[in-house]
């Protein structure tokens, strides 16, 4: 019988691309995005090209009761959650005395709070089954202050922190726990984000494609922390070699506006 993978943020970027990978190789998933039309195209795409199951849920996770709602509905059709990707998120570019309080709430809402809430959904069962899966999509980010983008940053360092403790906690029970920290990655994030105003958005960007192929393997191969790209792993441990306030400014310099 085939395993099932629920991935959130599916409709496109590198929630799709990792949908692809586990279809392809014969997982059956359900896909979770608020984008209905996107979500029913790749369904139709997997079910026809690859013949495993594809559910749909366009809904929006961040709303009060539908995370829950979504496991009582696969409890109901005798769906069996064997992986979870949270990969649903979003960022806002701009200093926090001038960005608006209700974007920072709502991505707050869907970077931590329905990542947590789908994780505390699903993971115990893997657990008492002793096998399967939660990938969190972290970030670079979650290893630096982010002026600029101070929530956003704040958000993948929860994201990152937590996945790391969880995997801790579950070890030796035969389920995986994972954090996926990309950097820049051509996923439509930067201009979502407002972000094509930073110096850092003309840096190097991998393909959603190339992230997802590094997440994929590594996830099945059980690794706890994967950073796609050579260039960010080295990257990643430069907080590690700085003061932290001079790491700060390092980030603020290469956050500034194009032409500051």
């Amino acid at each position: 019988m085939n395993k099932t993978v629920l991935i959130t943020g599916a409709s496109g970027g590198i929630g799709k691309e990792l949908a692809d990978r586990f279809a392809k190789d014969g997982y059956n998933v359900v896909l979770v995005a608020r984008s209905e039309d996107k979500l029913t195209e790749l369904a139709k795409k997997y079910q026809e090209s690859y013949r495993v199951q594809a559910t749909v849920f366009a809904k929006d996770i961040t709303l009060p009761g539908v995370a829950e709602e979504i496991a009582a509905e696969l409890k109901e059709k005798g769906i069996t959650i064997d992986y979870l990707v949270n990969n649903a998120g979003f960022g806002l570019y701009g200093e926090f005395l001038e960005t608006k309080l209700e974007q920072e709430m709502n991505m707050i809402d869907v970077n931590i709070k329905a990542l947590t809430i789908m994780t505390k959904l699903f993971l115990p069962d893997m657990v008492k089954r002793r096998q399967g899966g939660v990938m969190n999509v972290a970030s670079l980010v979650g290893f630096f202050p982010g002026p600029m983008m101070s929530v956003y940053y704040a958000t993948k360092a929860y994201v990152l922190s937590f996945t790391e403790a969880l995997e801790n906690e579950v070890s030796g029970t035969g389920v995986i726990v994972t954090a996926l920290c990309p950097g820049l990655t051509s996923t439509g994030f930067v201009d979502r984000s407002g972000m094509g105003a930073s110096k850092l958005s003309n840096g190097a960007i991998m393909e959603a494609g190339q992230v997802a192929e590094e997440g994929y393997r590594g996830f099945l191969r059980g690794k706890t922390l994967i950073i796609p790209g050579a260039r960010n792993r080295f990257n990643a441990f430069m907080p590690r070699m700085l003061p932290r306030k001079m790491m700060t400014r390092v980030i603020r310099s290469l956050q500034d506006r194009t032409g500051h």
